[in-house]
């Protein structure tokens, strides 16, 4: 069973991450001073006290209270891992190309936040072929239990009656207040690598591979010149994969190589690789690489400009829709299929408070007016790529109380996790003894049958 959050928590919670990745919570987990040891067993999967106290002490911030949290968020953390036991006995896989996607991108995303590998790797004190290792299982865990949830309760909806009934119930002294909100759409065009861009990339690698090939050592050069954010530090050793896990330009050059060789460069969708073959385990191979980026040259963002002023010019025609322009030409993959609306992380509604809005948001859309688009404006992708944006503001409520009207989106986003999440619940109460669940002799009075 999820923890029962307040409805007013609930709708500030759609806001924000209401919980840090986790990757990150089990990486700060490790930081608790307690010795850690196993609080609960579910199948072959284990919950740790860290974990268990990291939660709490993450509930408590959140201003969640119960006279038995603790109880209430092992029951969670166990029927997540019921969750995954099953997803084991009844063969739900998460694509690898999926898991291999959601990494590189988190990756790129944790390196940019904190400044460099070496800060990353001083921060979670190992190194980034560990931290890959580790944030890979916890993704695919993650993933795993989000497609599982999918499977039991994607399907349920509420109806607009059973929003309002929702609504009913709320106590009106716990509607929460919210600040100015606006929705934001953007359109992104990614700079376009050219020709002389891709051949310098190219000879370089070229270069570095003759090095090789006249005996200096590949790990050595990995270090010196791979742009992996997650396995250049560690001498472009990327560790096993099996077949059809790695993009295929990838996995076709590595298989054609015997142990110790090295592929001529080849391309894929990141850049250019070289290649070393490692060891071959059965279906599973080991490989290091090196990967150079061709560089982004200014002559491509004037090009992007160029474009992104004339899809500009088509909207305010009214020649296409604001929608159909970023599903059309939008390179962010997180919004177009959304007509280009921006949403915060973990939350169904495109209405965004202005004090959460990105500082390089907020301060061109705070001189539109509702309805208009900017002028191309610099951006830089989660992974690091130039490009350019145009942002459009399609509306701004001002402060108000939680209502109806105004709300309708937020409220019936409410009404549908607590639907799905009592779907959940009773999925976990059928096969919560399908799978073997030991609680250590502390917790033993933490009824899961409550």
């Amino acid at each position: 069973m999820k923890i029962r959050i307040p409805f007013s928590s609930f709708l500030k919670c759609l806001l924000v991450l209401c919980a840090l990745g986790a990757f990150t919570q089990t990486a700060r987990a490790q930081q608790v001073t307690l010795i850690d040891n196993i609080v609960a067993k579910v199948g072959s999967h284990i919950i740790l006290r860290s974990e268990l106290e990291f939660q709490n002490a993450n509930a408590v911030s959140q201003g969640y209270k119960s006279t038995n949290l603790r109880c209430e968020i092992l029951r969670s953390l166990v029927q997540n891992k019921l969750l995954l036991a099953r997803a084991e006995i009844d063969s739900v896989i998460v694509d690898e190309t999926q898991i291999n996607a959601e990494l590189e991108g988190r990756l790129s995303n944790f390196v940019a936040q904190i400044g460099s590998e070496e800060k990353l790797e001083e921060y979670y004190k190992k190194p980034m072929n560990e931290i890959r290792s580790d944030l890979k299982r916890s993704l695919r865990e993650q993933l795993t239990t989000q497609k599982m949830e999918r499977e039991i309760a994607g399907k349920i909806k509420v109806t607009p009656k059973e929003v309002q009934q929702y609504f009913n119930r709320i106590p009106k002294d716990s509607l929460p207040y919210f600040s100015t909100e606006v929705e934001v759409g953007q359109i992104v065009k990614i700079a376009q690598i050219g020709t002389a861009q891709k051949q310098a990339a190219r000879e370089q690698l070229e270069a570095i591979r003759k090095r090789i090939m006249a005996g200096e050592d590949f790990a050595a050069l990995a270090k010196q010149y791979s742009q992996d954010p997650g396995s250049g530090a560690a001498g472009g050793v990327l560790g096993f994969f099996k077949k059809r896990e790695l993009v295929p330009e990838y996995e076709a050059a590595a298989l054609k190589l015997q142990p110790g060789e090295t592929s001529p460069v080849i391309e894929s969708m990141f850049g250019f690789h070289i290649i070393q073959l490692l060891e071959r385990r059965g279906e599973e191979f080991n490989t290091r690489h090196i990967l150079i980026k061709p560089a982004t040259a200014q002559v491509d963002l004037q090009q992007t400009t160029a474009l992104l002023d004339s899809i500009r010019n088509l909207i305010q025609k009214d020649s296409i829709s604001f929608a159909k322009a970023a599903k059309d030409f939008s390179d962010d993959m997180s919004t177009k299929g959304n007509g280009g609306m921006i949403t915060l992380p973990g939350s169904p509604t495109t209405d965004i408070p202005v004090d959460k809005l990105d500082p390089s948001i907020f301060f061109v859309t705070d001189t539109l007016k509702v309805g208009d688009i900017s002028i191309p404006l610099p951006y830089r992708t989660e992974d690091g790529k130039e490009a350019m944006r145009i942002l459009y503001l399609k509306s701004k409520t001002p402060p108000h109380q939680a209502n109806m009207k105004d709300d309708y989106q937020k409220i019936a986003a409410a009404a549908l996790s607590e639907k799905r999440n009592r779907a959940i619940s009773d999925w976990f109460e059928k096969n919560k003894d399908t799978v073997f669940v030991d609680l250590a002799p502390e917790f033993k009075s933490c009824n899961l049958d409550d």
